[in-house]
């Protein structure tokens, strides 16, 4: 039987049925509308194909969601016209009547996808980090999914990395989010243009400074630029710091990094597999696997159908 996954993003929205074993049979995807109608809208028309095979539908996105009632209680940002409704009732027109509908924030979904197919899979304890445009996260104890008293925990972009740092999209100062996010690293990166530092980046992006990725800055920072390696580094400093702390708060057997940066590959994991290892040498007397999230996850259409093994009875 198929689930159809919703993976609803800042930037994109993606739809698409998955089997039990967690292949895709088929996409679609678009952009993100700006307010609710045209999402709507856009969920009808991504939908519209896969509806009548599916026997259950998983929808993630991001923000604080009532899993019992898909209600999306917080979240700030551009997606914030979602806050206050259910996930499951933009959903239901779009498929038959009957069909189950789970819902969940991305990382948390991106977390049981990992467990259903991927680097969790058989594991009890677990962390996970997703690196895109934000940080997002999510943490598997005791082979369950912490949700804490009022649904925020695993929120690991909003671990306080510099107390007297950037202005958080939450409210804080100096979230992890603040100081390494394709948004943060991008930002840097390009007031590194802008002032005409010597640079690859320089060079390339001086003309066109919109083009600029946090992908390229990872990219010349592998290729021995000065400027983007410095970059790279101060953000990965912050990142190995809240890893390592996140180790030591969960004793995991596993560390799974996901989302757009974590492209990078190399240029990331080994730098960051370093600073964290000795970072936690004191205690742990080992090292723990961080690895790259596999294949399944990556799309956010597995992760979302993933809720529905995930949670059981718990949809609307």
């Amino acid at each position: 039987m198929w689930t159809l996954g919703i993976d609803i993003g800042g930037t994109r929205i993606k739809a698409g049925l998955v089997d039990a074993g967690g292949a895709v049979a088929g996409s679609r995807a678009g952009p993100t509308p700006a307010g609710l109608q045209a999402l709507e809208a856009a969920l009808h028309s991504l939908v519209g194909e896969f509806s009548s095979r599916a026997g259950a539908a998983g929808v993630a996105s991001k923000g604080i969601i009532n899993p019992a009632t898909t209600e999306v209680e917080v979240l700030p940002g551009t997606l914030h016209y979602l806050e206050g409704h259910r996930l499951g009732d933009l959903i239901r027109p779009c498929l038959p009547p009957g069909v189950p509908i789970f819902a969940d924030n991305d990382a948390r979904a991106a977390l049981a996808g990992e467990v259903m197919w991927g680097a969790a899979r058989g594991r009890s304890h677990v962390v996970m980090l997703t690196l895109g445009t934000g940080v997002g996260g999510a943490v598997l104890a005791e082979g369950r999914l912490l949700r804490g008293k009022r649904g925020v925990a695993g929120h690991l972009g909003h671990l306080t990395v510099d107390p007297d740092g950037p202005v958080c999209i939450c409210g804080n100062q100096g979230c992890l989010e603040t100081v390494f996010s394709a948004r943060a690293i991008e930002s840097e990166a390009l007031s590194a243009v802008r002032r005409g530092c010597d640079s690859e980046l320089t060079e390339r992006f001086r003309d066109c400074p919109q083009s600029l990725t946090c992908q390229a800055v990872f990219e010349a920072a592998q290729a021995g630029d000065r400027v983007a390696r410095l970059i790279r580094d101060r953000a990965l400093t912050y990142l190995a710091g809240a890893v390592a702390g996140l180790v030591h708060a969960y004793d995991p057997e596993v560390v799974i990094v996901g989302g757009q940066i974590a492209e990078a590959g190399p240029a990331l994991f080994d730098p960051l597999r370093t600073a964290v290892a000795w970072r936690t040498r004191g205690l742990l007397r080992c090292e723990v696997p961080i690895v790259q999230a596999g294949p399944s996850s990556r799309s956010g259409i597995t992760g979302a159908a993933a809720l529905r093994w995930l949670h059981g009875e718990r949809h609307v």
